[in-house]
């Protein structure tokens, strides 16, 4: 494969070599994993991900598809990566929100892209960092990140993104949900969607007080935006309120230290990952071995290993 030659395509922004190379990517193969260590340097530093989540059912995927138009028309490129759940049967993506996303096919300058979770408690796909990455050498000026919506465990979303929007329903249950689950920690904007039902003013004052609770001696407390999404509602005012939080977090050197712990992170994750990889190598050379017990094997593949890595330890078994 011709990494340089999808490169250069890259620069002409073509959506094709992009998904392309997505695939690669979200797949581990040899060629996305080479791709990524020789371009690295190349992406865009200025880049912010932005995170979406809540719980499930909150709309979430309708308030995007108004959100995009805002970010179309002030950025360059606008990037979505739509992390949806996956099937039990094949492991693939079920898309189905997607197909209620019609505003991300009217703008040239906006690219998305639907990833299976995997089955991953987190709410986002294990590969969704190595996608991000791909898209910041892409030259995305703003990528947006969609969680799969499983409640107590979408906290993953915080630690691949800048910035943090929870959306919410007016219903006290979602609310109540979120404040235990511990995404009230996570949020720097929050949402009350379907802003027309019962009881939206309430949550809304309830999330505002919670949090100045919270946040109290801090320089920062996060918004609390009532809209609607099926009525298009106060959308406009929930992204002057992003480009605010964006420019206050860049000011103050936050989405700097974010960018800064995730790369850390992301060493760890790729060591834990080689060394898995490692062992399971080795496992499939021992199979054979039915007269030692398993802390005999573990033993003799720690002292064989001894942490070296191979050439080929990308490649499938």
């Amino acid at each position: 494969m011709d990494i340089e030659n999808i490169f250069q395509k890259f620069q002409k922004r073509d959506k094709n070599s992009l998904s392309r190379m997505i695939t690669l990517v979200d797949n581990e193969d040899p060629y996305g994993i080479e791709f990524l260590k020789r371009f690295y340097t190349k992406r865009n530093d200025s880049t912010v991900r932005i995170g979406i989540t809540g719980p499930p059912g909150v709309g979430k995927s309708s308030l995007l598809n108004k959100l995009v138009e805002n970010f179309a028309k002030n950025y360059s490129f606008t990037s979505i990566v739509a992390v949806d759940p996956s099937s039990p049967f094949t492991g693939g993506s079920l898309l189905g929100d997607r197909l209620r996303m019609d505003n991300i096919y009217k703008f040239e300058n906006l690219f998305t892209r639907s990833v299976a979770s995997r089955g991953s408690l987190g709410g986002l796909s294990s590969s969704t960092e190595n996608i991000l990455q791909v898209l910041e050498i892409f030259k995305s000026d703003i990528i947006l990140v969609e969680t799969v919506g499983v409640g107590q465990s979408e906290l993953d979303v915080m630690e691949v993104t800048d910035m943090v929007i929870v959306v919410l329903v007016p219903e006290s249950g979602d609310s109540i949900q979120a404040l235990k689950s511990g995404i009230m920690e996570i949020g720097d904007i929050f949402v009350v969607n379907k802003s027309d039902r019962e009881g939206s003013e309430r949550v809304v004052q309830y999330l505002n007080s919670s949090l100045k609770m919270k946040k109290e001696g801090k320089d920062f407390i996060p918004p609390v935006i009532s809209v609607s999404a099926k009525e298009g509602k106060n959308i406009d005012k929930l992204y002057v309120e992003i480009e605010n939080v964006k420019n206050f977090f860049i000011e103050k050197g936050i989405i700097a230290r974010k960018k800064s712990l995730r790369k850390k992170k992301e060493v760890r994750d790729i060591l834990r990952d080689i060394f898995i990889k490692s062992i399971d190598i080795e496992l499939k050379n021992m199979e054979n071995k039915k007269d030692l017990s398993p802390y005999e094997i573990a033993e003799k593949i720690f002292q064989k290993i001894d942490f070296k890595i191979s050439e080929d330890i990308w490649k499938e078994g």
